[in-house]
């Protein structure tokens, strides 16, 4: 028949990928036979290993009926979100690049219906969407044992368990020190701010990173910075106490409390970060190392301008001193970025990056470098279609047998 047909299996939160190190989009029967099966032995109870069985049975099923089809898997990511969403419409626009097919056979475990249609019905014409059941549960069952597999995995256990959890914690102790409801608010909102940044991640990784660290001079960093962590709390906290004594005004009690809590802070976060860099070098992430150093003199950076707007405020230094010290922190960033910018560029040349497979922070394949520009900051990457991608150098987060960009 003269209509192409695409037939399309989802895993919309990338569970080949984290299970299988298997990058989407996988195409073609015997790929996806070979994802399929591999994903089921690491998860036998996995469902998009069902779902891509289902695809491939879709897909014999319209060959015998002289279809001209083809068949593929496209991936999201863990989190289900935007970044889900934008890797799914990137994956299916490869796909119609390379087949250029008519419509669409939508194969779905049902939990990414909502998500997947509207990408799909704004780019092609679905025909059909192929609902795969597990025959051995009933409704009540199968929803059962969905939750229990979500709960599972960390994304949604931080959710469900651990944000609750440290609420009660926090007002627990917060009861028994005597320290009031603010405290534990004020927490929760520095978590929702964190989150809402998107810095989450970031910090789960590196304190998953203090495991590796045991063994290695690095851990020792990472004791010390914690201690000077909770040393400089505990002096915020008496400066804010001491404040108490001194003034009734609410900024100059808190510019008290944060002056006395950046005496110490930056040691905390310098240790931190040299760990870091340390950790990053001895597995031959020299570009994330020095990502680690340039966030080190930002942060420095901005610590020291706070400092400065609370010693002015309580009156230790004068409007002009501040003026000065600002602009010389200033200068300060600017020479931080220029000589980050440089080391970058020399990393770079020196990591010979022509040639080498790039993915995403996800696991997704985008394709191949082709050439560097290290004096404009990019690199072009030839996809497997054959369309030429262009890509900033400051996107690479890790450079190694393989590149990943962000």
């Amino acid at each position: 028949m003269a209509e192409r047909l695409l037939v399309l299996a989802v895993d919309i939160d990338n569970d080949l990928y984290r299970k299988t190190k298997i990058s989407g989009p996988v195409i073609g029967r015997n790929e996806i036979i070979r994802a399929a099966t591999k994903l089921a032995l690491a998860d036998p109870q996995e469902t998009d290993a069902n779902t891509m069985f289902e695809a491939v049975k879709k897909y014999d099923e319209l060959k015998a009926q002289k279809y001209s089809v083809r068949v593929a898997t496209i991936t999201g990511a863990e989190d289900e979100g935007f970044q889900a969403d934008n890797e799914l419409s990137r994956q299916i626009d490869l796909l119609m690049e390379r087949f250029r097919p008519d419509a669409c056979v939508l194969v779905t475990d049902g939990a990414s219906d909502q998500r997947v249609l509207p990408l799909l019905k704004s780019r092609l014409k679905v025909n059909s969407v192929d609902l795969v059941r597990m025959k051995q549960a009933e409704q009540l069952e199968n929803t059962y044992f969905t939750i229990i597999e979500k709960l599972k995995e960390p994304h949604y256990a931080r959710a469900v368990f651990g944000i609750p959890a440290v609420l009660l914690l926090l007002f627990a102790i917060s009861y028994y020190l005597s320290l009031g409801w603010q405290f534990p608010v004020a927490l929760i909102g520095l978590y929702l701010l964190i989150k809402g940044f998107g810095l989450e991640d970031y910090f789960i990784s590196s304190v998953k990173g203090l495991g590796s660290s045991v063994s290695r001079v690095t851990f020792t960093l990472y004791m010390a910075s914690l201690l000077f962590f909770i040393i400089s709390i505990v002096l915020g906290y008496g400066g804010y106490a001491h404040s108490l004594t001194v003034t009734k005004d609410p900024l100059t009690q808190v510019s008290y409390a944060i002056e006395n809590l950046l005496l110490l802070l930056p040691v905390s976060l310098v240790l931190y970060l040299i760990g870091r860099m340390i950790d990053l070098e001895s597995r031959h992430y020299k570009y994330r190392a020095i990502n680690q150093g340039t966030y080190m003199g930002y942060t420095l950076v901005t610590l020291a301008l706070i400092y400065l707007v609370s010693a002015w405020f309580i009156g230790q230094i004068y409007f002009y001193q501040l003026l000065v010290f600002s602009v010389m922190m200033i200068i300060l960033g600017y020479v931080i970025s220029y000589s980050s910018a440089m080391l970058k560029k020399h990393a770079v040349r020196k990591a010979r990056l022509k040639d080498k497979n790039v993915i995403n922070d996800i696991g997704a394949y985008i394709g191949k470098v082709t050439s560097i520009d290290s004096k404009r900051g990019y690199m072009m990457v030839k996809t497997e279609y054959g369309s030429t991608l262009r890509f900033d150098i400051d996107r690479i987060t890790s450079v190694s047998d393989k590149i990943i960009i962000r």
